[in-house]
Order: structure tokens, then sequence, then C-alpha cells
């Protein structure tokens, strides 16, 4: 259409254009002004937090031996029904990376959310605002252990160890803590969360440049000597905001004003959480920049506490669920799998350490989406949790979480067997080697050389700064203009600034009002709205060209830099070509993995039914065809009641430790596995034919068997046959366990 044919046309809408935009600024300013008010409400108040489930405080971190900031709470049932006492509780840890606490139940359709919905006890980690006086990472993580202990302590009829949900930072802290109590502990998930801090890709992931650009962490030490020992949360905001300008400056907030009859509260709430940076103790921080940002030192088990315990990932026995997204900026994939590489040479390795790993991987949602997105609480979280008891038991190795649509297949095999996988979905654990977790990309060896020199210069740095700057910065700094650095950073000063005390925005309030009782939005095919969204286009363009320059020069500096020979050979890093760092071995930890493979290599004649038809299904899924494990399989299990020899019916953990065993004799000898498996059946025929029945039942839950499959099925029902030997004197003995 030509604008200018109707030129009264072209006037009015310039007329309702301009009456709309003054009317949206208007209404914007507003919105502003809420948001300062309730920053600064906020900031009044001892414990403030975004959650929106009701809570009790079951223990306070203040009043622990070594006190920290931290507390338990029980989170209350919205509908005052008891939770299923049987079920396994859950801990949802929130974490302190300069917001405030809450971001995990922030939302009904939260991590918290559904664990409250799927009826298990629920519990939430969280933290105050200010830390106390000389608390540690090492004291946080100790008093997250006796919140675990606790929590299993008040659930002493659960089917299973906590299970653990560990949020950005928090995943690491959790992770820490399982290594140093690997029995206290059920399956974790780690969503969201760093652990191999070097890892990434060139042309992406900038943030783990920062380090090397900045020289080191001798700034973080800075930061604290002028925040009068204090770290300034606000400074990691800041850090995350940078990342992407075209948000921070323009698009968040155009978002609101564009569309500010319907934005407004979804803003507001979101800003209740991100405007509200929380302090850390300068050595807490100086701690996480030194050991982790920029040493790495958490997935090479270089970590020791102050009894001189090695704080070693691979110690940590039970399942690892690790939730990452290729849209997320802050932690990508390899940041949230490399240290799986890190760690282990090869799959043997891996499986021989006893450790399950289960990743999964969303296409597209962002790093803060992983945990307050409503589709995927409702799709990967809910299965999750659904799935925690199989996950439980599954035995060693890497596997990728896959989840189905249910077709009608799916749905009819239903209708016949049962409702084997609740909801839209049917969860399967696809087995994967570590060549998958390598395709990821990452670095190569002249990389890995770059980041270690990094750290070496970084502690040059932090040594010269601590030796000769930071008493003179220490003798000019007090509380009061400490405050006054934080009270002026800029992420406060633009909520203070827009808040009502700000005189100049008194009027504000009475002319909004009047402008929603007088509202004349305009309409979408006006000339001079279709106007500013191509402007707004442009500008978010032109930002987005000056971060993608900025990031590529901060690469290029960052090689060129930490790539010399000549830096490299100064801070005493080898010239020979060979890896710049390598995980030491464990002997002791090997000696105890050997000899438990050894011992059970012994025990292939021991137990009773129900070890052998664990035996027959495990024998069977280490087939190709069967390399997934379906959930869909382990309801069945479940569905059949398995019991133990003081007829009892088989809880989560004893089935864990007898399937882990009859994995690992599979693994070590499988020939002499299945030569002996007849000794563990019942004598009767007919209890024969009952054991064979649920092998079928079970291995059949998710179709017909094929292949080597269908072959390994053919062999476990000749063993299982009436005129395979038994040893049922010894079985009666030893009381063996029966099934259902």
């Amino acid at each position: 259409m030509n604008w200018f044919s109707n030129p009264f046309n072209l006037a009015q809408q310039a007329t309702d254009y301009w009456i709309d935009a003054a009317q949206r600024s208007i209404l914007f300013m507003d919105v502003l002004r809420e948001r300062g008010d309730e920053r600064n409400h906020r900031a009044e108040q001892t414990a403030p937090h975004v959650l929106t489930f009701q809570f009790e405080v079951v223990m306070d971190g203040r009043h622990l031996e070594r006190p920290v900031n931290y507390g338990l709470l029980h989170i209350l049932q919205p509908d005052g029904i008891q939770p299923d006492p049987t079920k396994r509780p859950f801990i949802v840890f929130d974490p302190r990376a300069g917001h405030g606490p809450g971001i995990g139940g922030m939302k009904h359709d939260s991590e918290i959310g559904v664990v409250l919905k799927a009826g298990h006890p629920c519990y939430f980690v969280g933290f105050l605002p200010h830390p106390v006086p000389g608390q540690t990472i090492e004291d946080v993580c100790r008093a997250e252990a006796q919140f675990i202990a606790k929590v299993a302590e008040l659930h002493p009829e659960a089917d299973g160890k906590p299970a653990l949900i560990g949020n950005c930072q928090a995943g690491w802290q959790i992770m820490m803590t399982s290594a140093l109590n690997p029995d206290l502990v059920g399956p974790l998930v780690l969503a969201g969360a760093p652990l191999s801090y070097w890892a990434g890709v060139r042309g992406k992931n900038p943030l783990r440049y920062l380090g090397g650009i900045l020289g080191g962490t001798w700034m973080t030490a800075l930061a604290g000597d002028l925040g009068n020992g204090i770290f300034d949360g606000a400074q990691l905001v800041a850090n995350f905001e940078k990342m992407n300008p075209s948000n921070t400056f323009w698009s968040k907030n155009y978002n609101v004003y564009s569309k500010i009859d319907t934005e407004a509260p979804r803003f507001l709430e979101f800003e209740k959480w991100w405007g509200n940076p929380v302090l850390l103790n300068a050595g807490e921080m100086q701690y996480i920049a030194d050991s982790l940002f920029v040493g790495n030192r958490l997935s090479d088990a270089a970590l020791l506490d102050s009894a001189g315990h090695r704080i070693d990932l691979r110690n940590v026995k039970s399942p690892i669920v690790v939730f990452c997204s290729w849209g997320d900026d802050i932690t990508p994939p390899q940041q949230a799998l490399g240290w799986v590489l890190d760690l282990y040479e090869d799959d043997a390795a891996l499986v021989a350490g006893g450790q399950t790993i289960i990743y999964s991987m969303h296409q597209s949602i962002g790093h803060l989406g992983i945990f307050v997105s409503a589709s995927v609480a409702n799709k990967e979280h809910e299965e999750f949790t659904a799935a925690m008891d199989m996950i439980d038991i599954m035995p060693p190795g890497l596997y990728e979480a896959v989840f189905l649509d249910k077709d009608e297949e799916m749905l009819q095999a239903e209708i016949a067997s049962g409702d084997l996988a609740a909801g839209d979905y049917v969860m399967r654990f696809e087995r994967r080697n570590l060549d998958a977790l390598r395709a990821l990309g990452g670095n190569d060896v002249e990389d890995e050389r770059r980041f270690a020199t990094v750290a070496r210069v970084s502690e040059i740095n932090k040594g010269l700064y601590q030796t000769f700057a930071s008493p003179l910065v220490k003798s000019m700094v007090t509380e009061a203009s400490a405050e006054r650095l934080r009270e002026a950073h800029p992420l406060r000063m633009r909520y203070t600034a827009f808040s009502s005390k700000n005189p100049l925005l008194n009027q504000i309030p009475a002319l909004a009002e009047k402008v929603r009782a007088e509202r004349r939005p305009v309409g979408k095919d006006n000339v001079f709205l279709q106007m500013q969204e191509a402007w707004s286009k442009q500008i978010v363009e032109a930002l987005d060209r000056y971060r993608d320059a900025r990031d590529q020069a901060t690469e290029n500096i960052f090689l060129s830099v930490y790539g010399s020979p000549v830096l490299q050979a100064l801070v005493g890093l080898s010239t020979d070509g060979g890896k710049p760092r390598r995980i030491g071995r464990d002997i002791a930890r090997e000696a105890a993995i050997n000899a438990n493979r050894a011992a059970l290599a012994l025990r292939t004649k021991e137990g009773g039914v129900t070890e052998g038809i664990i035996r027959g299904l495990l024998y069977i899924f280490r087939s190709p065809e069967m390399s997934a494990a379906d959930e869909r399989a382990f309801a069945a299990i479940r569905q059949l009641r398995l019991r133990t020899s003081d007829n009892k019916v088989m809880n989560v953990t004893t089935l864990k430790k007898i399937l882990r065993e009859q994995y690992l004799m599979l693994q070590v000898n499988e020939e002499a596995a299945l030569n002996d498996l007849p000794l563990l059946l019942p004598e009767a025929p007919e209890a024969r034919q009952e054991a064979l029945g649920i092998v079928r039942q079970v291995a059949g839950a998710t179709g017909t068997l094929t292949g080597e499959a269908a072959t390994r099925l053919d062999r476990i029902a000749a063993i299982f046959g009436p005129q395979a030997p038994t040893l049922a004197v010894v079985r009666k003995k030893k009381g063996a366990p029966s099934a259902a």
C-alpha cells in the first residue's frame, strides 16, 4: 500500500501511534517504579526468596557447629495432602551465584512443583543474602551433608535415599558434598551445572576466556578487599548480562514496553528474583574462582578438604543425571559433561568404577529456562522424577535419556499389559560410549595448554597483588565505603533510580492510573508501529554484531597471548607437546575395585531365584538390540513385586545391590555366570517355569525381541528348563529370595 496516497489516513495513524506510544511510556515507567519498589522492599527483608510454596524451617545452618547462611526447608503440599511416606524424598538446592534463592520453586510448574505433584516429600535448601563471617565452601558442603542426613532421618520408611537436584552452581556443590559423603545420597540431578570450566568449542562459549582476559583471579581478590571481606554477587550477575548485550540493554525492556498491556506481570515476577543479588565472603568467591573457574581442579580430582581428603567425583556412588541444553550459553553441554572425559580414560574404567551417568540435552532452552520453563518442568523434570527409582538401579555406564512420544502401538500395549509408563512420554536410557561425549567438541592439547597457562599466570598475579597491593587497599577500605560501593553498583542503581525513592517519579502512579482508564492501543497494521518494530530489530542486530565481534576478538587475544611458547615456558609448562594435565591414579581406589570384582567372580553360585531372574534379564539386555533401558521394563519388575528371603517386598536399595552385583558378575565372566545360573533356580519345574515367565514378561515389556536378544532369551529359557541341575539343598540352607 502507498502510505502517502491518503495523507489524512497517515496523519490519523501518526496521531494514534503517538498517543499509544506516550501511554506505553507512562505505563512502562510505572512498571519500572514497581520493580524498584519491590527490590527496595525485598532488600529490607531478612530472608527474601521467590518460592511460591508454603514451607517450614527444618534446620537453620547458622546454628551448626560451623555456621553457614544456608537453611533446610520442608515444602508443604499446596492441597494439604500428605505425601506417600514410602516414596523417596527430594531435596532441591538453589544456586548461590549472585541471585537470591527460590528459582527452583518460582512457579507451580517447576522442579518443586513436579516433585510435589508426584507425591514425594520435598525439601529445599536456600540461603540468606548475607554470609556468616568466616564461612567457607567446605563449611557449606558440610552443612549440606547434615541437611541430607536429616531428611533421611525424617523418612525412615522411604524406599531409597534422598534424591538431590542441584541447579547451576548448586550442582557442583552437591557433587563435592556427595564425593565426600558417597554413602549418604541417592541419585543426583545436575541441571545446567558447570563442572568442567575449561571445556567448550572455539567460536562459542566466550565466558570461559574471562579469567584469562582479566589476568587471572587477582581482580577477584581486589573486589573482596574493596568490599571489606565481602564479594558482591551483583558482579556475577553483571557478567551474565554482558554476555548478551542486546537482551540486557534493549530486548528485555523493549519487550515490556511494546507489550505493556500483557507482559508486565511476567517481567515483574522475573525481576523479583533477578534484581536482588546476594553477598558472599571474599574467601568463598576466591576459592570458587581459583579452584573452579580458572583452576578447573574439580574435574581434575585435585581438590582437598581441610582434613586432606581428596574431592574425587569418581567416589560418587549414586547415579548422576546431567541435564543441559544447546541453547545454554552459561553452561554449554561440554562444560556440563566434560568432567566425565577428564576423569575416565575409557568406557571400561567408567563401568569398573561403578558409576552410572545419564545425560539429556535439550535442543534450544536457555540457561534459566532449565529451571523455570513450564515446558521443561512438565516434560524433562517430570519424567526424571517419575523414573528416579529406575535411575537408581541402572547398571554402571554412560546413557542418554531419550523421550519418546507415545504412539498408537505403545498405547495399545498399555491397554494389554497395564499402564507401564505414566504421562505422555516413554523414557528410554540408551547406552552410549565416551566417544559420544567427545563428538560434542572440545579442546585440543594446545587449547588445554593455554588454559593451564592461565591457571599459572593467575597464581602469579594473585600472589603479586596480595603481597604488594592488597595491604594498601585494605588500609583504605572501611565498612561504610564498602557498603557505598555496593549500593553504587549499576545493577542496584537502576532499581533505585526507577523507584519511589526518586521524587521525579512521584506523579507516575496517578498518570498510569489515568492512562489505564483511557487506554488506546494502536493496531498492528499501523505504519508507525511497524517502523518501531523495524528499528528495534536493527538495534538488536547491531548489538548482536557488536557482541560477536567482541567475543571473536576476546578469543583471538586469548589464543594468541596464552598460546605463546615463551609465556608457557616462563610459567613452567613443558613444551614437549604432551598433555598439560593428567588425572592421577588412585591406587587404593583401584585396588578396592579390583578386589570387589574378584570377590564377585567367586560368588556366581550364590543366591536364589531373584538373583537368577535378574541375572537372566541382564544377560538378555546386554545384547545390542537391548542396549536401551526402558521405564516400561522397570515398571514390569515393580509390578511383579519380587520378595526377599523373609517374604518381604524387595525395596529399591536391595534391588539395586542385587542388580549391580549380577551385572558386574556378567561383565567379569559372562560364561561362568551363565554356567552357574541353574544353581540359583528352584528345583520344582513349575517354579522354574514361573521364573521364566517373569523373565519373558519383563524382557518383552518394550516389544517383541529380535536378533541376538531373541537368541539370548532362548538360551535363558533352556537354562531355566527342568533338566538343568540345581543345588536345592544349599539354597534351602541359605533361605533364598523368591518371586511373588
